[in-house]
């Protein structure tokens, strides 16, 4: 996969996306990374590219000459094109497997109070939020987007069991978790974890992962009921 950030500060860019799993799998070719600066498509020497909103209110938007035409310098018909956006569909596991489905992934760093319609009506396929809050601007989002479809990439990770173990990957949030010591500060880990029966052991953390779902994600419960067909 190809993965091209668009934004106005492409000197934070990789950061995290530099380190750990994604700087493994940046540096192995899993994915190729790139970050392109949206003034080098400014049409004068100051590199403008915001432009106040037609019938007035606070902030600017994005110029959409500039923001377009710097979309169309790294799109082709294998993009998908994303931009951050506070009303976008909210991330999930499960859009973030079909992201990594694509061959070559664009995400736009919004900024300022967002973006001239037109440019999401010619160049954008799908906004994206990752929660219901507001940040300064979109490179953090980016870098959210970009991470939780790169470790899901073939050969990002050492074990491919661990993005199929991860909380959502079924539904539900993960089991817990336990290693040595097996007592620490007067708490035991669970005996069934250490008995060596697997099958129990894979019902125990099918039951955990469903109370805690129940408990701390209602929202996520019922949607899994939903799926499941009990509900």
């Amino acid at each position: 996969m190809k993965i091209d950030v668009l934004t106005l500060f492409p000197e934070v860019f990789p950061g995290p996306l530099g380190s750990s799993v994604d700087g493994r799998a940046l540096r192995s070719g899993v994915v190729e990374f790139n970050a392109v600066n949206i003034r080098d498509f400014a049409k004068d020497e100051r590199g403008t590219v915001d432009e106040r909103p037609y019938g007035g209110g606070p902030g600017m938007l994005m110029n959409p000459v500039v923001l377009t035409e710097a979309v169309e310098s790294v799109k082709t018909r294998d993009s998908v094109v994303v931009l951050t956006s506070p009303r976008g569909e909210v991330l999930s596991h499960a859009l973030a497997a079909e992201l990594a489905e694509a061959r070559h992934l664009v995400i736009i760093a919004g900024h300022y109070e967002g973006v001239d319609e037109r440019v999401i009506e010619e160049v954008v396929d799908r906004e994206i939020s990752i929660g219901d809050y507001v940040l300064s601007n979109g490179n953090l989002a980016a870098m959210v987007i970009a991470d939780s479809v790169i470790r899901l990439l073939p050969g990002a990770l050492g074990d491919i069991a661990s993005a199929e173990q991860d909380s959502f990957g079924d539904g539900l949030l993960e089991f817990p978790q336990y290693t040595r010591p097996p007592v620490f500060r007067n708490r035991a880990v669970p005996e069934i974890l250490m008995s060596g029966d697997h099958g129990r052991i894979a019902e125990y953390r099918r039951r955990m992962s469903e109370r805690l779902t129940r408990e701390r994600r209602p929202d996520l419960w019922e949607k899994f009921l939903i799926n499941e067909g009990l509900k």
